[in-house]
């Protein structure tokens, strides 16, 4: 077979971007409000210290896996679209329209609402906001956020950077307010039952979404695999950022444990609240609750960074979406896929605000989505092998095929564990808009041929 086709010279995005750029959106896409509100879920679905810290240890491995097997798709097959170049090279344009257009309608779009309720309820702690209030701060921060990036991509990575920084400080403080609160001699503040019943497959695969969703992200750096400097880069940008992650977010959960304890943190619906709070007083409340609404915002603002490169890449193959398809050259953005995003966003955070459920809402609807292709995303590396051998690749996941197998394997198991969560009424609406997302293609096309 000829090698995959190169992007159009005239849609050929700079490599300007660092390592260490990238490994910031890399960190900015996974750290946020994940790990500053699934602890407690996780607590109360496994119960006992060792078996939480295990799964989170087992979610931090689930991910390095994620991003070896994107680094290598990332090397071969740099585009700015990430997943949806790996998905039609493996499965197709159909399959790769239907991944751009749940990106677009789903998942990016929901992530982003879900991120700026988070932003601004935490914020709510230090001012007080009713909902109407809430929502309009919120679109008010997407709002801003697409204007900064809209300056250009080097505006949107130097903020990243910024951002991230305080998003590690953040979770390092936690670690500090743990070892306080030891050298003190203060003990934690719920330590739960000394014993707990073992813990069940469906209690499991219920903490690995919880879990899964404070990892997942990584895999959305890939977009910007022909804007770095080098392949190899990319490389680095996702293992490193992924270790670092793991790490962290290990140092966090045993902070929240050797604070709160156990039935602390199960009780707790913001546990790095309550444990600055035990450990440093009103002081250290204050300063870890805008330290939470910085990391929402962080992962929000990488979301908008990538979020319109994909839309971008689909229009490229869709003649009737020539005009979402342009790629501002001078700043080094797709400034009107940036905008559709966007307005998609402002709509599902009024959606949201509708339903008074805002965080929920969006994750029972993004969820199932996500994992199915991440899915099929894991499955490309083998397909991709075998179809295309001729391809360079800088870079090859080790242990092939085991561990694209293994990546594979685990998120279906958390697709399966998701549908399970979210419910058949809850899924209905996500894998009918999938569904719409067919009705759009074929409208796209017969537009085309009139």
């Amino acid at each position: 077979m000829p090698s995959p086709p190169e992007l159009s010279p005239h849609h050929i995005p700079k490599r300007m971007l660092s390592t260490t750029a990238a490994a910031a959106v890399v960190m900015g896409m996974v750290i946020g409000a994940g790990i500053f509100r699934t602890p407690q879920l996780v607590a109360q679905s496994l119960g006992g210290e060792s078996a939480l810290l295990m799964a989170w240890a087992l979610g931090g491995v689930f991910a390095l896996i994620g991003a070896l097997c994107y680094a290598e798709l990332s090397a071969a097959f740099p585009d700015t679209g990430g997943d949806y170049r790996f998905l039609r090279e493996a499965f197709g344009a159909d399959a790769a329209w239907l991944f751009a257009w749940s990106r677009f309608a789903v998942i990016f779009s929901a992530s982003g609402a879900l991120l700026a309720f988070v932003g601004i309820d935490y914020l709510a702690e230090l001012v007080p906001m009713g909902t109407f209030t809430r929502a309009l701060v919120a679109g008010g921060m997407v709002i801003l956020l697409t204007a900064l990036n809209l300056r250009g991509v080097q505006t949107g990575t130097r903020a990243q950077i910024a951002m991230v920084a305080l998003d590690v400080a953040a979770l390092l403080a936690l670690g500090g307010a743990a070892l306080w609160l030891a050298f003190r001699g203060i003990a934690p503040a719920l330590p739960g039952p000394s014993a707990t019943s073992p813990v069940t497959l469906a209690a499991f695969g219920q903490s690995m979404v919880f879990i899964m969703l404070a990892y997942g992200g990584f895999n959305d750096a890939s977009t910007l695999s022909a804007e770095v400097r080098g392949p190899r880069d990319m490389t680095r940008a996702l293992v490193g950022g992924m270790a670092m992650i793991t790490a962290l977010y290990m140092i966090a959960n045993w902070a929240y444990v050797r604070g709160l304890g156990m039935a602390g943190l199960a009780e707790s619906e913001a546990p790095a609240a309550a444990l600055m709070a035990r450990a440093f007083g009103q002081a250290g409340e204050t300063v870890i609750v805008i330290g939470v609404a910085v990391a929402a915002f962080s992962v929000l603002n990488a979301l908008i960074i990538v979020g319109g490169r994909t839309l971008y890449t689909a229009a490229e193959d869709e003649p009737a979406l020539a005009r979402i398809a342009e790629w501002d050259q001078g700043r080094g953005v797709p400034r009107a896929a940036i905008l559709v995003q966007t307005a998609v966003e402002l709509a599902l955070i009024a959606w949201g605000a509708a339903t008074g459920r805002g965080f929920a809402t969006m994750v029972d609807y993004l969820s199932p989505i996500y994992w199915l292709f991440l899915t099929m995303s894991g499955l490309a590396v083998i397909v991709l092998r075998r179809r295309q051998p001729q391809v360079e690749r800088p870079y090859k996941v080790p242990l092939y095929p085991l561990l694209p197998l293994l990546f594979a394997a685990s998120c279906a198991g958390v697709l399966v564990s998701s549908v399970i969560y979210v419910g058949w009424s809850g899924c209905l609406i996500s894998f009918g808009m999938l569904a719409l997302g067919l009705v759009v293609r074929t409208g796209l096309r017969l537009t085309v041929k009139d």
